[in-house]
């Protein structure tokens, strides 16, 4: 199979398991379009066109030519300089390496990851908070996101992977779409009663039940085990955490937990103040469920060697 085929393959299965409908996607590419026909003939040339038929700021081929065949793949949650090297050791060593993919974003997929939260925003008007509301708590934090990761060093793993001529992607919000829409559909339809037995649930999944025996498994961050989970909510996609400023929005709708991958401490001191209880799935095992539901997929379509790197479990279902 080749890079630009599982590229385009990967940004496909991203938008089935979005959580957004195919409208409101539909919506946010015609945005983009309409953005590059206001700029400046001189600025046009600079526009990211990738974004007219990618949804996904955080997913790109960062370095590679789009048609070389790929055969063997390493996967990591997290690709630095180092990994590069990896592969690139790997291939010497006989254990040659087509293509190396990172979940989390580097290179310009990074500098433009506050672009895909705006996907939270669409999910939140899903379950019932009114869109002018979700699109004006949004913006603010995309903003600060933005201005976070503004002044990064992105190009450090890409520019090792060009200097090696190491084929480089990341693949972010396609995978999280994968494990929020399978962890959402989990929870409604076992509708657990309690928060221990939304761990338990979890635990019934390998990657959670491995991340629990390294000690970074699921737990409760907010709540006693006791407590009743009532309407559970998935909060695991759009590039980084959201804002803090809907929870209580979320918890008059009848929220009354959140699943998460991660959660800083103010957000979780809030949505305890919001009366919403807070479990933490695990972030490294969650990206890993995302990741092996994305390749189940792949793997029907080609057969590829994996090298597991940098945090990622290979498991088949």
């Amino acid at each position: 199979m080749k890079l630009k085929d599982i590229y385009a393959f990967f940004i496909k299965e991203g938008i089935k398991s979005d959580l957004r409908t195919n409208k409101q996607i539909e919506a946010r590419l015609q945005e983009k379009k309409k953005e590059y026909r206001k700029l400046p003939q001189g600025l046009k040339k600079y526009f990211d066109k990738e974004s007219f038929k990618n949804p996904y700021s955080d997913t790109r081929i960062l370095f590679g030519d789009p048609d070389v065949d790929v055969n063997s793949v390493m996967i990591g949650i997290d690709i630095g300089v180092e990994e590069v090297l990896l592969a690139d050791q790997l291939s010497k060593n006989g254990n040659k390496i087509d293509l190396v993919i990172s979940h989390h974003p580097e290179g310009h997929a990074y500098a433009g990851l506050y672009d895909v939260m705006h996907l939270q925003a669409d999910i939140l008007c899903n379950i019932g908070i009114d869109k002018d509301i979700a699109e004006s708590f949004m913006e603010k934090r995309i903003g600060e996101v933005e201005r976070k990761i503004h002044g990064a060093n992105h190009e450090k793993a890409v520019d090792a992977a060009r200097l090696l001529g190491v084929p480089l992607m990341s693949c972010h919000t396609p995978a999280d779409n994968h494990v929020a829409n399978y962890l959402q559909k989990l929870m409604d339809k076992n509708k657990p009663a309690t928060l221990k037995n939304v761990i338990d649930l979890l635990l019934k999944e390998p990657e959670y039940r491995e991340a629990f025996l390294n000690k970074s498994g699921p737990k409760i961050f907010s709540g006693k085990e006791k407590n009743k989970a009532g309407r559970v909510f998935v909060d695991m996609t759009g590039g980084t955490q959201g804002s803090s400023e809907i929870y209580g929005r979320m918890s008059q709708l009848g929220i009354k937990t959140t699943l998460c991958m991660h959660v800083s401490e103010a957000s979780r001191k809030k949505m305890k103040n919001d009366h919403i209880d807070v479990v933490v799935a695990g972030h490294i095992a969650s990206d890993n469920l995302g990741i092996n539901l994305l390749l189940d997929k792949l793997n029907k379509k080609t057969k590829l060697r994996i090298y597991e790197c940098s945090g990622f479990r290979r498991v088949k279902r």
